[in-house]
Order: C-alpha cells, then sequence, then structure tokens
C-alpha cells in the first residue's frame, strides 16, 4: 500500500505540483501599525504549486497566494529551490507579484523583485526592482506609479531598495527618525532609475537617473559623497510621432544617451552618525550638453534570468539583458569634467546645516532673491528647497567651470564665475522641511516653516572677472538692501586663488573646509582680542565663543567676526572717527583685522 502512494507523490511533484500546505490563516503583520519587514508568507489553505521547467528533478517555478489572494511567483534562477521551500532566495531568484489580480505577472500594475548575485558568493550584488503602473497611461513619464530601479550593494549588507509589504510599493525616501533611510542610501551604492513602465521603454539597458552614486570614504557605513547623472529621455508625444517611427508602437521612452545633468554632494565636515545618518553640506550642479556615455558599459554574470520562466511574464525584457550603460564610481567624475560640455553650473552651500536630504542639498534657482514658496518664482522655487537657510550662487554661463574660491570678504567657499548669488540667513535652522517638499502626499513628512521676514544677502560680480564685489544687506528682512558695499571703492582687490575643482577627491575638500574654519577661527580670536583691548565687552557671544563640533566652528566664526566688526564699527562712529570706520570696513572685507591701528 505505502509503495503505490509514495510512487504516485514522487511522479506528482516531478511533474510540478505539490499537496496543499497548510501556512498560517493569515500574514500576522498585515493590519497592525508596525513596520512590514519582510514579504507575507503564503495564505493559509492554498495550493502551492511547483513547476519544474527543465525536467532536472527540483522546482524552478513556486506560485501561491499572499494577503488574501493576491498571486506571486518565484522565478529560481540560481537552481537551488528545493520542493519543501515556502519562498524562493534572496540571493539568485526573481519574485513576480500580479498585484491586479489579472493572471499577469511583470505587467501593468505589476511589481517584481529580481536578485542577482553576480560574484558567485551567495550573497546578492544587485537587485532589479520592476514596478510598472496602468497600461493606459501613455505618451509620458508616469511619475507616481511606475519605478525601474537597479540597485548595487557595494558594501555587501542586503540592503536594497525599501518596499512596504502591505501596501506592495516602492516607498524609498521612508526612514527611522530624521535621516536613517530604509532604503540603501548609506555606505558605498550605485542605483539607477526611470518612472516609466518597462514596457514603454526603448533600451532598458539605459535609464534616467543614470546613475546615482554614493560614497563611504572613511568605511563608517554613512555617505560623504553622492553624485546624481540625467539623461533627459525623448517621449512619444502620440500614436503618429515620427521622431517613434522606428520604434515597436507601445514604446513611448526613449534615452537620448547623453548625460545633460550632473549634481555632486559633500558632507564637507564628515558629520554625519546616529539620527544625522545624512548630512550633506554643499553640492555643485552641471547642466547643459553634457556628454555621451553610450561607452560606459557595465557587465553583471548571472543578470539574465531563466528563458523558460519568460513564458509566465507580461513584459520579460528586462530579464534579458545583462549590462546597464552608465558612468559607474569609477568614471564619473573624470568625465564630468573631461568629456562635459555644459552651458551653466550652479552652487548651493547648507549655511545652517540642517540638510538631511540621501540625495544632496537641495539647489537654489537663479530667480526672485525674495519671493517664496513652491513653483514661487524665488530661490526655493524647487518644491525640495529649504525656504531659507541655504546660499546659492550662479554661473549661467559656465565661464567659471564649476571652480571655487574663498572670498575674502567672509571667508566662506563661492563658486568662482558666478554672476551673482544670495544667502537667505537662518541663524536658528527654523525653518526646514526635512524630507518634505513632494511627498507629504503620503503622511510621513514635515512641513517647513515658511518665515514673513529672513535676512538676505546678495552676492554681485559687477566687474564680470569671476569674484563678487559687491555685497548687498536686507538684514531687516523688509525686501530692500539696506546697505551695499563694493569691495572696489573699499580699494581691495576681489581676485582670490581659484581652487579647480577638476580632480578633487572628498578628502581634499574635507580638508578645504577644515583649512577655512581654522582660518576664520583664528581671525575671530583676533577681533576679539581687538575689541577687548578697547574696552568693548565681548562676553555676549559666549554662546559663539564655545563651538563643539566643526561646522559650528565654521559658523560661529563667521558670526564672531560679524558681530564684532559692526560693534567696532559702531563704537568708531560714536567717536565720529571717519577715517576708523574706513579702516575697520576695510579690514573686515579684506579679511585681514591686521589693518586695523588702534592705539
Amino acid at each position: 500500500m505505502k509503495t503505490p502512494i509514495l510512487l504516485f507523490c514522487f511522479v506528482f511533484l516531478y511533474h510540478g505540483l505539490q499537496l496543499t500546505a497548510q501556512i498560517n490563516e493569515n500574514y500576522w503583520n498585515q493590519q497592525t501599525t508596525l513596520r512590514p519587514a519582510r514579504m507575507p508568507l503564503p495564505d493559509a489553505i492554498e495550493l502551492k504549486q511547483l513547476i519544474d521547467l527543465d525536467k532536472d528533478g527540483d522546482p524552478d517555478i513556486l506560485q501561491y497566494t499572499i494577503l488574501n489572494g493576491i498571486p506571486v511567483m518565484w522565478i529560481d534562477d540560481n537552481d537551488n529551490m528545493r520542493w519543501t521551500d515556502l519562498e524562493g532566495d534572496m540571493v539568485g531568484d526573481c519574485l513576480c507579484i500580479d498585484r491586479n489580480k489579472d493572471g499577469k505577472f511583470a505587467g501593468p500594475e505589476d511589481i517584481s523583485i529580481d536578485f542577482i548575485d553576480f560574484e558567485n558568493d551567495g550573497k546578492a550584488n544587485m537587485q532589479w526592482v520592476v514596478e510598472n503602473g496602468k497600461a493606459d497611461v501613455r505618451y509620458k513619464m508616469d511619475w507616481i506609479k511606475s519605478n525601474i530601479m537597479a540597485f548595487i550593494d557595494e558594501d555587501q549588507e542586503g540592503v536594497f531598495n525599501y518596499i512596504d509589504w502591505n501596501l506592495l510599493t516602492m516607498r524609498h525616501w521612508e526612514r527611522n527618525g530624521h535621516s536613517n533611510f530604509f532604503t540603501d542610501y548609506q555606505g558605498n551604492t550605485t542605483f539607477t532609475k526611470v518612472c516609466t513602465p518597462s514596457y514603454r521603454l526603448s533600451d532598458l539597458r539605459y535609464s534616467w537617473e543614470n546613475p546615482f552614486i554614493f560614497w563611504d570614504f572613511d568605511h563608517d557605513g554613512l555617505s560623504e559623497m553622492a553624485l546624481r547623472m540625467i539623461d533627459t529621455p525623448e517621449v512619444r508625444k502620440n500614436g503618429d510621432d515620427p521622431v517613434f517611427k522606428d520604434e515597436k508602437s507601445e514604446v513611448d521612452v526613449r534615452f537620448t544617451k547623453k548625460i545633460s545633468y550632473v549634481a555632486v554632494s559633500y558632507d564637507l565636515d564628515n558629520d554625519n552618525g546616529q539620527g544625522n545618518e545624512l548630512d550633506f553640506d554643499m553640492s555643485l550642479c552641471f547642466e547643459g550638453g553634457g556628454f555621451a556615455y553610450d561607452d560606459q558599459v557595465n557587465k553583471f554574470k548571472n543578470m539574465k534570468g531563466l528563458p523558460e520562466a519568460n513564458q509566465f511574464l507580461y513584459d520579460s525584457s528586462w530579464r534579458k539583458i545583462d549590462e546597464l550603460i552608465f558612468p559607474n564610481r569609477n568614471t564619473a567624475l573624470d568625465l564630468t569634467y573631461n568629456r562635459g560640455i555644459w552651458k551653466s553650473c550652479r552652487f548651493v552651500f547648507d549655511e545652517d546645516d540642517d540638510c538631511n536630504r540621501w540625495e544632496r542639498v537641495e539647489l537654489y534657482d537663479p530667480k526672485n532673491v525674495f519671493a517664496t514658496g513652491t513653483r514661487g518664482g524665488g530661490l526655493d522655487d524647487n518644491p525640495q528647497a529649504d525656504v531659507i537657510g541655504d546660499r546659492g550662487e550662479f554661473d549661467m554661463d559656465f565661464s567659471g567651470k564649476g571652480y571655487l574660491y574663498i572670498g575674502g570678504f567672509d571667508g566662506k567657499i563661492h563658486l568662482y564665475g558666478a554672476e551673482w548669488g544670495a544667502w537667505r540667513i537662518d541663524q536658528r535652522a527654523f525653518s526646514f522641511q526635512g524630507y518634505g517638499g513632494l511627498y507629504e502626499n503620503w503622511n510621513t513628512e514635515r512641513l517647513q516653516n515658511a518665515p514673513n521676514k529672513f535676512g538676505t544677502i546678495k552676492y554681485t560680480d559687477t566687474d564680470n572677472n569671476g569674484f563678487f564685489d559687491l555685497i548687498e544687506y536686507d538684514l531687516y528682512g523688509d525686501t530692500i538692501f539696506e546697505k551695499n558695499v563694493s569691495l572696489k571703492a573699499l580699494g581691495i582687490d576681489d581676485r582670490q586663488t581659484v581652487i579647480k575643482t577638476k580632480g578633487m577627491d572628498y578628502w581634499d575638500y574635507n580638508s578645504l573646509f577644515k583649512a577655512i574654519t581654522e582660518k576664520n577661527w583664528e581671525r575671530a580670536q583676533q577681533v576679539i582680542a581687538i575689541a577687548e583691548k578697547k574696552g568693548l565687552t565681548t562676553g555676549w557671544y559666549a554662546f559663539w565663543k564655545n563651538p563643539r563640533t566643526l561646522h559650528e566652528k565654521y559658523d560661529y566664526a563667521f558670526c564672531l567676526n560679524f558681530y564684532i566688526y559692526h560693534d567696532l564699527r559702531q563704537w568708531a562712529k560714536a567717536k565720529a572717527d571717519y577715517q576708523l570706520t574706513i579702516q575697520i570696513d576695510k579690514a573686515y572685507y579684506s579679511g585681514n583685522w591686521n589693518l586695523i591701528n588702534i592705539k
């Protein structure tokens, strides 16, 4: 009796079906308020179907349902699945979820997650996520519902993109606390991304964000530098668009194979840590003609999926390639500076040190100095930018090649070649949005406090020599510059040593920031001594005399120099000493307190 039954079971398993498996009635975390960290296990009392595609005695396909009837399928690309498995592995298998239950995997409204071990070491190096929106979204990018991301985990931590497993959708901006993102933006990571269904793309080897790269230079598991490259795609205008005459009718997006936008960001003081995991201080952005990159081919072993499994997929194009084309971490910066043909460069500095975004210090736009609000036509026109607290500078003819200099008048890093710039002062770091700006609809972000008044300093290069020589102040916050200082009128040479960023690495930037901070701090100590010598009490500034971090030292040094400069100037005016007032102005704006001759 037992022998025929055993034989029957063996034959049954071999040909692809396993009998009913009792799992659990409902996934325990489906309705709780806790974060769903894993994909749910199979529904209760469901048939678990296994299929041996290559007839080698082990299964290649595992199908079941989750969350009360949503079909899922695991494809065993690394050929190690067993008949007793409840799920595939996160090493070399591919998970496909039929979210809309239309009987098609990897189709409209579905999500698929492919794990790729291209080093054959038993750990996934890449996660390939294909999330498709609705089929009727045509002739535009599907920014909301479609996401295709290739994540390369160069730290081998096993952390990739964050997926909400109750909603079965990517949520790559979700985080723990202030800036500890669940998605792997920390450490050494590279990813590419485009917001279009896979079946609408002409060539999946290319992408829109192509790539995003993060660097961890001190090996603390956190990122000190990030770089974002953009290939702005061509989009089919309509069904008869002649530009797309050689493409399939379902293709709507085609890449130019040119990088036309590069933004690179630096954590200058390397102060990221718990509760402050991402803390970029400065960003440079290059825009224009850019450079061709179709020769930047990155091959990946084991990226191609099991061909026999493609019969189960609505679109299998993403499982038929073994390469992605993008500038990698070894070539990206070199190509930016040596191959790029740029029209402009923008610079932003997070003066109030409150940026905790994963991608960069969000750039200001060269628009109205005082207008505020998302798409309000001002510096913070970008919905992801802080209203105040940052300093933006704009070289719109790229005359400065993305180079920098240290302003003698304030000891700060400035963009060489910038026609103008402005700093909206937020001395208390009061107005910031954290990771808001675009994602409030998800009810996960804080809305920033938009101030009614704020101080502004504007910088202008009036003689087009690449250096600012006119500084204007609206410290009353009434949108009127009540004071302006011309370096020319003071007889001060505005020219400074140009810092050629081409070839600079992260540690060069870190050393530069340390050097200017120490120099500004020395100046602060000098002006404190001058003021005390003349009987001006500086104990009022005790808070700023005691910095605890490098960025505080940078910030407080400016405050001490700026405030005591005004004290000295007020003192000279009270003495009706016009010549001394000029001396004090020249000393401050040249960055040389030795020019003050006070007996």
